[in-house]
């Protein structure tokens, strides 16, 4: 027995081993697994896993599952090249747009597949963490900075994530664009559409970049580059769209909007505010919240229209109303902390953006000094520490493969001078401006969506305008 022993021993380990490098050698695969989300209506639909390595780098680690739904058009006479979707942000999640994928365009002719980008909400492992909002509602009854706050969730969140040993520095742009290769090989797919939206078309652009061959087009919406960065032109994004806003109503407006907003710099203002345990708190807020307001307005269908007449209602100090319901909203949000979109800015934006060039938007624009249109800025990524993405992804190229390109002419964020310099590299690429909508028009809108069954069958053919969108 003790033979057998010795014997049996050491062949376990071997025989282990061997399953080990097997089961590391069948990556990448997909797991079938039940569905998220269907379509309905009948549609056949099948739901999985990709498996990849967490860090290709390091095959032999840890590996993660990234959800995908791929739903079959009823058409016997489909074609052959699916449309492929993954959301933006970075950090939303993209499967839930499949319970309404039935009443698009996009089934008719073609098959769909939304995937999960790594570390978002359904994929195994996500990287959210709990307590961010909490924390900035003790801050702001303590009277103590909110963006402390936030850098205090941002190290718990971080020292949880490591504690588990993810290796943040994996969760990027580069990797979520071969994570969108491998899915395509494992799924025996010659011709794809590649469909983002505002960072989803970076990385959909960075997909054609490193593997062009069975690329068929690019749909992208309100798309953010991979080679601009957005925290260099951010505040400018958001003065001129605002601007749009205010002279389209009164040109008397923007004027007075610079002149108090700069004149309040450093100055706290106070609200007697009612917390929902019934207790009445003193709390203090500035122009940053003044200016989040504004934000979240410019960002909304309908809030966009009442813009003016908040910033006249501010301007006369008469912002209560406003401060109120904006605090309504900071003590109903228990929200945390998307890791995967802190790694992605840092190891993809905030590593390559010129600090000079970013403070010479707050000196060219006094009015916004201080505010952060991205919860994701500097003194995070200073407590992040992730690795550059390639510096190659983040460098132009020129390509001739079809792309549609949709831009909201009120976007705040990725303005239609983004689409301008994607066409310079991209020739065969339309441009649709939706001149009275915002971000993500092509995607959100019965007439973005007939665009797109159009362009997916015929590419090369062009689009016409129409009222309040302009093809050119």
């Amino acid at each position: 027995m003790k033979l057998t022993g010795r014997f049996c021993g050491p062949s376990l380990l071997i025989c282990m081993a061997l399953v080990c490098r097997a089961q590391k050698a069948e990556l990448p695969r997909v797991d079938d697994t039940s569905c998220l989300y269907t379509p309905g209506d009948g549609y056949d639909t099948r739901c999985g896993y990709l498996v990849v390595a967490e860090n290709r780098g390091h095959p032999e680690g840890r590996v993660i599952k990234l959800p995908f739904i791929y739903v079959k058009s009823k058409n016997k006479a489909r074609a052959p090249d699916p449309v492929l979707y993954t959301g933006g942000g970075p950090g939303v999640s993209s499967l839930h747009p499949v319970t309404s994928i039935s009443r698009r365009s996009l089934l008719v002719d073609r098959d769909y597949i939304a995937f999960e980008q790594r570390g978002t909400h359904f994929a195994l492992p996500n990287l959210e963490c709990d307590g961010e909002g909490t924390e900035v509602q003790r801050a702001y009854l303590e009277h103590r900075s909110p963006d402390a706050a936030r850098l205090a969730a941002v190290r718990a969140c971080r020292k949880k994530l490591v504690e588990r040993g993810i290796d943040l520095s994996a969760y990027s742009t580069d990797e979520s664009a071969a994570d969108i290769e491998d899915l395509r090989k494992v799924l025996k797919i010659d011709l794809i559409n590649l469909m983002g939206i505002s960072y989803s078309g970076g990385i959909m652009m960075a997909v054609l970049r490193k593997y062009p061959e069975h690329i068929r087009s690019l749909i992208l919406d309100s798309p953010l580059p991979e080679f601009v960065n957005i925290d260099e032109q951010e505040l400018a994004n958001f003065d001129e769209a605002l601007t749009m806003v205010l002279d389209g109503v009164d040109r008397k407006l923007t004027p007075q909007f610079r002149a108090y907003f700069s004149s309040i710099e450093g100055k706290s203002f106070s609200i007697h505010y009612r917390l929902k345990d019934g207790r009445n708190v003193d709390l203090s807020y500035g122009r940053s919240e003044l200016l989040s307001i504004l934000h979240s307005k410019l960002e909304d269908y309908d809030g966009i229209k009442q813009i003016p007449q908040i910033v006249l209602d501010m301007v006369s100090e008469r912002a209560e109303l406003y401060v109120k319901e904006y605090f309504d909203g900071v003590f109903a949000n228990n929200g945390g902390v998307s890791g995967m979109r802190i790694s992605v800015y840092c190891s993809d934006k905030m590593a390559y953006e010129d600090p000079d060039l970013i403070a010479q938007q707050e000196k060219m624009m006094p009015w916004l000094a201080g505010f952060h249109v991205n919860d994701v800025f500097g003194a995070v990524c200073q407590e992040w520490h992730v690795k550059p993405i390639h510096s190659a992804t983040k460098k132009p190229y020129y390509s001739t493969v079809p792309v549609l390109l949709g831009a909201g002419g009120l976007d705040d964020a990725c303005r239609p001078l983004y689409n301008d310099m994607i066409h310079h590299y991209f020739p065969n690429s339309q441009r649709l401006l939706f001149t009275k909508r915002m971000h993500g028009p092509l995607l959100n809108s019965l007439e973005g969506d007939l665009y797109i069954h159009e362009f997916l069958n015929a590419p090369d053919d062009h689009l016409a305008s129409k009222p309040d969108i302009d093809v050119y």
